[in-house]
Order: C-alpha cells, then structure tokens, then sequence
C-alpha cells in the first residue's frame, strides 16, 4: 500500500503524462516542417523537444529504480504511436515504484559518477522538466498560429474528474 505522500506525488506525476500526451495528440496533425519548427530559446523543434522529454523522463524514474532506459524512449521515431508507448511505459514505471514505500534520500549517482543528488530531487527534477518543455512546445505552436492544448494542472483535474466549477448551490 502506498503511502499519502506517495500517491500526492504520484498524482503530479499522472498530470505529467497527461499534460505530455495531450499535447503530443494534438501534435499529431503537424506537417513535417511544423514539426520541425524550432522556437526563440526552446530545446529544438517540437519533434526534437518531444523526444528531449520522453527520453529524460524515462531517465529519471530507470536511475531511480535501477534499470535501464527503454528502448522505446530512447527512440527518435517520429511515429507519435511509438512516443505514447514510450510516455505509457514511463507512467508504468513511476506507478510500480511510488506502489512501495520509497527513501526520498535514496542517493543516486548519475552523469557518469560526476554528480550525486537524492531521489527526491529527480522527482522534483521530472515535473519541473516536463513543465518547462511543454511550455516550449506550446510557444512554438503559437508561433505558428496554433492555439495549444490547455496542458495546466487545472485542466487535467476537469478532465479527470479530480476538480471542476462549483456551482452556487454547492
């Protein structure tokens, strides 16, 4: 059973992948050249950007756990069925660990043994960089005219049911 905590973070995590594949669904209609599209101080293209993500996020939950990447966030297909795979088994992945109790000061050795940093700051570090490269993203859709998805925490919690307008008879 896992704990209160646990499931607070694990919720932060389940808007991550949500926030993740809502924007890569409605990337999937971009053309070729929009997808290559690259904005003032963003990552890269949007394509490139996704791959940034998917790929980092699948690194932070493997050093924590202890296994290796994926194959498939590892990819840089640019097959959108493939990046859901991957940002799915990510998801997987944080629910298995976050299912146990946890050692937030887990030390984790990482960059080839150049720096060392406890669990909780990969955490930390996942939400802060999904966040931030999603929003990337989102101004290189606005550069080109698109209105961007709502990818917020808000957003996800309507879609989830976890929030929603009250009414005044509430």
């Amino acid at each position: 059973m896992e704990s209160a905590a646990n499931t607070l973070v694990l919720e932060a995590l389940r808007h991550n992948t949500w926030a993740t594949k809502r924007l890569l669904e409605f990337c999937r209609s971009l053309r070729g050249d929009q997808l290559a599209s690259a904005g003032v101080g963003t990552y890269g293209g949007i394509l490139a950007t996704f791959h940034h993500i998917i790929r980092a996020d699948a690194g932070y939950v493997s050093r924590i756990i202890g296994v290796p990447r994926s194959a498939l966030a590892s990819s840089e297909s640019a097959d959108f069925d493939v990046h859901d795979k991957a940002v799915d088994e990510t998801a997987r992945l944080w629910e298995q660990y976050l299912a146990q109790p946890v050692d937030a000061d887990q030390l984790l050795i990482l960059d080839e043994g150049a720096y060392e940093a406890p669990a909780s700051v990969l955490v930390a570090q996942a939400l802060h960089h999904g966040n931030a490269h999603r929003e990337q993203v989102c101004s290189i859709l606005t550069g080109l005219g698109f209105e961007p998805p709502d990818v917020q925490a808000w957003a996800w919690a309507d879609a989830t049911g976890r929030g929603h307008e009250r009414t005044p008879d509430r």
